[in-house]
């Protein structure tokens, strides 16, 4: 499948490139600089500005899916949407953030007072974007959200799936490995589940 990832140097879209690379995806790496693209089978590393629109669409066109894995606060919701839109490709992949999951009814984590105050900016904004998504009549998106807390770790393959609710183990954390962030992620990609919808992953 040919996949245009946008971030792909990052935290999370690194592992993502790496597991696309895995399963033979052939992978168009967008990023701010294309030196800092590991040299891989299948994949080509090119420059790419998130804020223009119309040149981040060209970069997209021709692909079959586009991915995300950007930091909200770094870019324009309306350009980045807008742009894969432009593009034609059809199917879109979200890494969202765990903000906007629910604690309880109708209270999100963001909005409680354990929420850490230096990830409130980009929590409010991912949401906002996940809000966006929600009001798209064409494009087939989804926005996969991790646990409260994703970090470097191990690809195990084993995990659980959720969709509005923060997922929480036996001894009270909620945790996934960008490894399996990453799993989850591809899986979604090739055997599609949650058309048009947010789902969550975690331990």
């Amino acid at each position: 499948m040919s996949i245009a990832l946008i971030g792909a140097t990052g935290f999370i879209g690194s592992r993502i490139l790496t597991e696309l690379v895995s399963r033979g995806h052939t992978v168009t790496a967008i990023v701010r600089n294309p030196e800092k693209v590991p040299a891989l089978p299948g994949v080509t590393a090119v420059k790419g500005d998130i804020l223009d629109k119309d040149g981040l669409s060209m970069l997209l066109a021709g692909h079959e899916v586009a991915i995300s894995s950007v930091h909200y606060l770094a870019s324009d919701a309306d350009a980045l949407l807008g742009a894969v839109k432009q593009s034609g490709v059809k199917r879109y992949l979200v890494v969202g953030g765990a903000g906007s999951l629910e604690v309880a009814p109708g209270v999100k984590l963001v909005d409680t007072p354990e929420f850490p105050a230096v990830y409130l900016d980009e929590a409010r904004k991912g949401g906002a974007y996940l809000e966006l998504l929600k009001q798209e009549k064409t494009l087939d998106w989804t926005f996969l959200s991790p646990s409260a807390i994703i970090a470097p770790g191990e690809r195990t393959g084993r995990f659980r799936l959720g969709l509005d609710q923060l997922l929480v183990d036996g001894n009270g954390e909620s945790r996934i490995s960008a490894e399996d962030y990453a799993i989850a992620l591809v899986d979604e990609l090739e055997k599609p589940a949650h058309s048009r919808r947010r789902f969550t992953v975690g331990y």
